[in-house]
């Protein structure tokens, strides 16, 4: 794989009759974001400042309107990071999401790795709020983690915006899969600090990925130095109404989470039954290492798998796979099954 690619190339792969390479809400979009797209009219601009949809977000997370910035998705929002924290020495682990890296990159940065162990289940520790030190100026944190889905220990958070308080440089906490995960955000309880700014995004927790719509959270100053690196209308119009009908989709997120909940354990469990290596995940995707490659004889199947080989500290053993329904996560283990027995 090339450095930078990610999960869901269906266009590449045009015999993909499951898609389990992205991570994203396995209920697929709610039914008032659905309706707010197919009874809108999206002849004018759209609002560039995203006011209807940023009181609804700043009310269902308690914090000001000022709190707030939406984006094309989190990507955008991430290289916007970058930009401003440019020429940046960012302090990024290993595995992590590409994008981190890619938009330091982008903008002139260099990146420092730190190196997850394999022996710890590529726990976030201690020792990477350590390693937050001059000349690094901005660091990354995912919680829960990409690709693993485990959640950073609160406490390892709190100790990395220390340091980063203290050395003048910026934590980045990347919360995307955090309700997915069956926990609230942690960036409302941070954004007193100019050194913090948090991440979230509708493409995961509302299954959203093709309208693009992100959003960070942070100190008003924060969010007001961040936004110029974003062009006007970086939301459109259908996204901003599908982000608002998500926002009052009441009981879709406590559904979504029960199901994970029980369908990620009972899943793990059957392809570990298979000799398989699954990781501890907190959230709606897993990790999983075989000494036989599956990437290939899957896609020859149908099913599309996240190939782990372009992961820093990866290789072509592991894959990472979404949650889906539970006939279509069957469907997947017969497959793996199927390959491990026959290739």
């Amino acid at each position: 794989m090339r450095r930078f690619d990610h999960g869901g190339d269906v266009y590449s792969n045009r015999g993909v009759k499951l898609d389990f390479s992205i991570n994203v809400n396995p209920l697929g979009m709610p039914a008032l974001a659905r309706r707010a797209i197919a009874e809108g009219s999206f002849s004018a601009y759209p609002d560039p400042e995203c006011r209807e949809l940023r009181a609804a977000m700043a009310k269902r997370l308690c914090v000001g309107e000022e709190n707030i910035l939406f984006g094309n998705g989190a990507a955008d929002l991430i290289y916007r990071i970058a930009a401003y924290a440019s020429p940046a020495r960012a302090l990024i682990s290993a595995p992590a999401f590409s994008e981190y890296e890619r938009a330091v990159l982008a903008f002139g940065g260099e990146v420092v790795e730190y190196p997850l162990n394999e022996a710890e289940n590529f726990c976030l520790g201690y020792r990477f709020t350590e390693a937050i030190r001059p000349p690094i100026s901005v660091a990354f944190i995912c919680s829960p983690h990409n690709p693993t889905g485990l959640i950073a220990d609160e406490e390892v958070i709190q100790a990395a915006l220390r340091s980063c308080e203290s050395t003048g440089a910026l934590l980045a906490l990347d919360e995307c899969f955090t309700e997915l995960a069956g926990r609230k955000p942690l960036a409302p309880k941070y954004i007193s600090s100019r050194s913090f700014v948090g991440i979230g995004a509708f493409t995961k927790t509302y299954a959203m990925a093709g309208l693009r719509l992100g959003y960070i959270v942070a100190h008003g100053e924060l969010i007001e130095k961040i936004a110029p690196f974003g062009q006007a209308w970086s939301v459109s119009g259908p996204a901003q109404a599908a982000g608002f009908g998500a926002l009052a989709s009441a009981e879709y997120i406590a559904e979504a989470q029960a199901y994970i909940k029980a369908e990620r354990p009972a899943l793990a469990e059957k392809l570990r039954s298979l000799g398989l290596t699954v990781f501890p995940s907190d959230a709606n995707f897993l990790l999983i290492k075989s000494d036989i490659p599956l990437y290939w004889p899957l896609l020859r199947r149908g099913i599309l798998v996240r190939d782990c080989s372009n992961y820093s500290g990866l290789d072509g053993r592991f894959i990472r796979i979404g949650i889906r329904t539970k006939d279509e996560n069957e469907v997947l283990v017969r497959a793996i099954e199927e390959v491990l027995l026959h290739g």
